[in-house]
């Protein structure tokens, strides 16, 4: 039985475990049917938000304007629409800044959002829009691991200022070592569980959590238990400090 009183959500100066027991709605213009669940934002002094949007009501309504944010949904259970086209689970769409975003979904449908401020190159033209799915994107082995593998949901292109991939492990496989970098990351856990390392700290995490890990960052991975584990996260790329 756990402590009264007890969490496994832990925010630190550079990173942070959101663990699902303290997760707490928004309500937010315009949304009707739907509720955000804002983990990361630059409140905590993240550079990205990442959210978790719930459809309530049949027809919910997710309300994203147009200004200088860019977004990435991911469609984690059920359907949304977005522009008249159907979104399963599985697919995502990357949804340029200056263009607005309402996203409707059936009862129990869930996506997560990672939004942030674009970076443009000057004389460069913005990405357009991508859809797809992710079970259309080969897993590539990361590093030569069979056991670890990765897909890239976007295009590898300079003129994106993010990366969105889904990581998988099975059960056993690492990252192949500590990883130290520039990138920010925010992660959600999909599937399975494991254990992160998060600078010098050790946290046991299972799908649903979600992490934040600033820059330069020591992280590193080990999946565990009986399935695989998968998530889905977010780093910033191809712009010069």
């Amino acid at each position: 039985m756990e402590l009264f009183g007890s969490t496994r959500t832990h925010v630190a100066a550079r990173h942070a475990l959101i663990a699902e027991d303290g997760h707490v709605p928004s309500v937010f213009p315009g949304w009707k049917g739907a509720t955000a669940y804002v983990h990361l934002s630059p409140a905590m002094g993240a550079r990205v938000t990442q959210m978790t949007v719930l459809f309530d009501e049949e027809a919910g309504v997710a309300l994203f304007p147009a200004d200088e944010h860019e977004h990435v949904v991911y469609v984690e259970e059920g359907t949304v629409v977005w522009n008249g086209k159907d979104f399963p689970a599985g697919d995502f769409m990357f949804v340029p800044s200056a263009t607005k975003l309402l996203l409707t979904g059936g009862i129990r449908s869930k996506i997560t959002v990672f939004r942030k401020i674009f970076e443009a190159i000057p004389r460069r033209k913005k990405p357009d829009t991508v859809t797809g799915s992710a079970g259309d994107i080969k897993a590539e082995p990361f590093l030569g691991n069979q056991k670890a593998r990765l897909r890239t949901l976007l295009p590898m292109d300079e003129s994106f200022d993010l990366a969105v991939n889904i990581f998988t492990y099975e059960t056993g496989a690492t990252l192949p070592f500590v990883e130290t970098h520039i990138m920010e990351h925010g992660l959600k856990m999909l599937s399975g569980q494991g254990v992160y390392r998060l600078d010098d700290s050790y946290y046991p995490v299972k799908a649903g959590d979600v992490i934040w890990m600033a820059a330069y960052c020591p992280q590193w991975f080990v999946a565990m238990g009986d399935e695989s584990a998968s998530y889905i996260y977010y780093k910033d790329v191809n712009r010069l400090p």
